[in-house]
């Protein structure tokens, strides 16, 4: 048994992640508790989840998600973007890519550096609250939208709502959002991590979405406290999506070998 294991860290819009390449299956194994140490931001590497990059028979690759609780995880958008990039330096040469995630198919495009445009599922039933917004995009995620989401305090409010009666046992994400000349400004709480993530990619997906009341095309500019992204899909009736990309930068931090017991 290997007593080290060689990881890469990743970042898209600040929201980072630990990956590690298992397409041998060597790392089949990993434990709810390494998990949770290698993303521990004290007594680990830091992160706001860890990736598994696994082979997949009839695709590119494989992507399994850990939250930073050490649980495995609904779909991350700022994760897949990030794996892609880590696929494409693992030797995975190809422009327009294709993956299976805990959700489903995706399919991936690379522009330029570190440029990654990720498809979403489609969206096809949103609740909607007097207030609020309820929608799955990959992970659940409700949808407040705020006046001025700077002074909204997201890990007080954010986990009242996540912890309420209806959500406590499964867990939500939470998205305040204010709208901007150009765009939309959304800040998250997320489950799993238990705080206010820099950024959040089904989040960020949900809120655009959340900003269409035509049904036609759509590019919203997204901005987030880790960087700018970008939205793009097609409103096709009063509560379905389809067409769904997020777009944004995906970027290695760097490179390290950790404890395996750890």
């Amino acid at each position: 048994m290997m007593s080290a294991i060689h990881f890469y860290k990743y970042q898209g819009t600040g929201n980072d992640f630990v990956i590690i390449d298992n397409r041998h299956g060597v790392y089949n194994d990993l434990t709810e508790e390494q998990v949770r140490k290698f993303c521990d931001r004290r007594f680990g590497i830091g992160a706001d989840g860890l990736m598994l990059l696994n082979q997949q028979e009839g695709y590119d690759f494989g992507m399994k998600y850990y939250n930073a609780d050490g649980k495995e995880g609904s779909m991350c958008g700022n994760g897949g973007r990030c794996l892609v990039a880590f696929a494409r330096k693992m030797g995975v040469i190809k422009e327009h890519m294709h993956f299976l995630a805990v959700d489903g198919p995706h399919e991936a495009t690379l522009k330029g550096g570190d440029w990654v445009n990720l498809k979403m599922q489609d969206v096809n039933g949103v609740e909607m609250g007097s207030l609020y917004y309820y929608l799955n995009t990959g992970s659940p995620h409700f949808v407040k939208f705020t006046e001025d989401v700077q002074a909204v305090d997201v890990y007080e409010e954010g986990r009242q709502i996540r912890y309420n009666d209806r959500f406590a046992k499964e867990g939500t994400n939470v998205n305040f959002v204010q709208n901007t000349d150009n765009g939309i400004f959304v800040r998250t709480y997320e489950r799993g991590v238990e705080d206010e993530t820099y950024s959040c990619g089904t989040g960020v997906t949900a809120a655009a979405l959340m900003t269409a009341t035509e049904e036609k095309d759509y590019v919203v500019p997204v901005q987030t406290l880790g960087g700018a992204l970008e939205v793009r899909f097609t409103k096709t009736g009063e509560r379905s999506y389809t067409n769904i990309w997020l777009c944004g930068p995906a970027t290695l931090v760097y490179e390290g070998d950790i404890k395996k017991g750890h």
